[in-house]
């Protein structure tokens, strides 16, 4: 009796840790060296910042990394299916600053978003788009080419936007480099410690807003 006792006892904690999992809700982390942490040791980067700072405020979402260092919005486009087979709730994409590093075209860049951002809808995903900002040593022309693609895609798939990667560490540093450099790493690419906190205080809300409007598909449908 004892023994059907406890077993009937683990199988009530089990189901009802599955429930406090299933509480959590999925949200994929996909883009680049931003995302994967490039530089950073474990817990310095975008994702364990941004987890962090989203438990922090309440806010129960379980957080998959899925950046790779180098990767362009073409190569984000090959994979962005076998991402969501795993079937996240919410994604964040976070893709183009190997595009802006290597110049490439901004209406490719748009193709290859608005690919990714299509294949989520079509799967229910909710999406966050985080836009990346062109330098100015391509021209007046590349530059708003490339800064717009973000808002309009947001636009056409009712996507949520967060403009700037960087607007924690702009709101900060302003446009000056070496009042950024700081939060900078050797590179002057990718963001420290500090200054991945700076930007994950900027994004982390609209993260808060992804999570809310998740919950709330969840609960009309």
């Amino acid at each position: 009796m004892r023994k059907v006792l406890a077993l009937f006892g683990i199988i009530i904690f089990a189901t009802l840790a599955s429930g406090i999992r299933a509480e959590d809700l999925r949200i994929t982390a996909f883009g680049d060296s931003l995302v994967q942490g490039y530089g950073l040791p474990q817990g310095d980067g975008l994702v364990p910042q941004l987890q962090a700072w989203l438990k922090e405020h309440g806010v129960a979402v379980r957080l998959s990394n899925a950046g790779v260092s180098g990767d362009t919005t073409a190569g984000g486009a090959a994979r962005i299916d076998w991402t969501l087979s795993d079937q996240p709730q919410g994604i964040i994409v976070l893709l183009g600053g190997n595009d802006l590093l290597r110049g490439l075209s901004p209406e490719q860049a748009r193709a290859n978003l608005r690919q990714i951002v299509q294949a989520a809808r079509e799967r229910e995903v909710e999406v966050l788009l985080v836009g990346m900002q062109a330098p100015g040593n391509f021209g007046p022309e590349y530059k708003a080419s490339f800064d717009v693609i973000y808002a309009e895609l947001a636009q056409e798939f009712d996507a949520l936007l967060h403009p700037d990667a960087f607007a924690g560490i702009r709101g900060v540093a302003g446009a000056d480099p070496a009042a950024a450099q700081p939060y900078m790493q050797a590179d002057n690419i990718h963001p420290n410690r500090a200054g991945v906190a700076l930007n994950v205080a900027a994004l982390g809300p609209v993260v808060q807003e992804l999570a809310n409007r998740i919950r709330g598909s969840e609960q009309g449908s």
